[in-house]
């Protein structure tokens, strides 16, 4: 007997950036495995049961979901954001590939969201409307050096860059450490966004320039995105500036290309 499982973007945190599809999604699941505010998110039916863990136990939150569906359950596995971005739709693929044949029966899909770096970037303006790269900075999955690698290959090519993971209790000094090696490839009046709780009642937008950017601006509930020397911003009187980047790329003969 098998059942199913779907994994579900929450979004960033605002109700309303919760599409329909997700919101279907989780009316017709039985139970719901995911980290605890992921969870506390949801207004779940008394017939609707709660599997909450904590942050760092994907793959462990992984297999129990899929041991559920296995044995026939309707099963909902929530994430904040997109689940495809840094998120619990590549844990539940990782034990799929690795686990017991009789998973890879299970009815599975997953539920796009808005991703902490689309709902920062709509705040800011557009900064993202050029070419752009994500990449977490959190080296429990990947070592330092080969994150250093990606910052200065992605600033050397002109991307955009959104952070993901930027700081935390147990690395407060790599956000400090990423802007101290762009500072040797992008200029300094680079525009950096900070981007906390974009979308909830206690969000907070700060954008200062690379040179002035510092670690202690960011925390985990933080999506920082960093631009390019194409990136530009519009001040207005009174309000926040806009930031966006252009469509077009001023090539080295001072006209444009795609």
């Amino acid at each position: 007997m098998s059942g199913s499982l779907v994994v579900v973007g929450l979004g960033p945190g605002n109700p309303d950036q919760m599409t329909q599809e997700a919101l279907a999604a989780v009316t017709a699941a039985e139970d719901f495995f995911g980290y605890f505010p992921y969870i506390d998110r949801l207004n779940l039916r008394p017939d609707q049961r709660r599997h909450a863990s904590d942050n760092r136990e994907e793959l462990a939150r992984a297999r129990a979901a899929l041991e559920t569906a296995a044995g026939g359950g309707k099963v909902c596995v929530v994430s904040g954001g997109d689940p495809g971005v840094f998120a619990m739709a590549a844990a539940v693929c990782e034990a799929i590939d690795v686990g017991p044949a009789e998973w890879r029966d299970i009815d599975f899909s997953v539920v796009p969201g808005v991703t902490a770096m689309l709902a920062v970037a709509a705040r800011a303006g557009a900064p993202l409307g050029h070419d752009f790269c994500a990449i977490s900075l959190s080296n429990n999955l990947k070592p330092w050096k080969v994150i250093e690698k990606r910052l200065v290959a992605a600033a050397t090519a002109g991307f955009v860059m959104a952070f993901y993971n930027p700081v935390s209790k147990a690395r407060p000094h790599q956000l400090g450490d990423a802007f101290a090696l762009l500072r040797r490839h992008l200029p300094g009046e680079v525009p950096v966004i900070f981007g906390r709780a974009a979308g909830r009642p206690d969000e907070a937008i700060r954008i200062v320039p690379l040179e002035a950017a510092e670690s202690g601006m960011a925390d985990m509930a933080t999506c920082v995105i960093v631009g390019t020397a194409e990136t530009r911003i519009v001040e207005r009187q009174g309000k926040r500036p806009i930031v966006y980047s252009p469509r077009y790329f001023k090539d080295g003969f001072g006209g444009a290309g795609a």
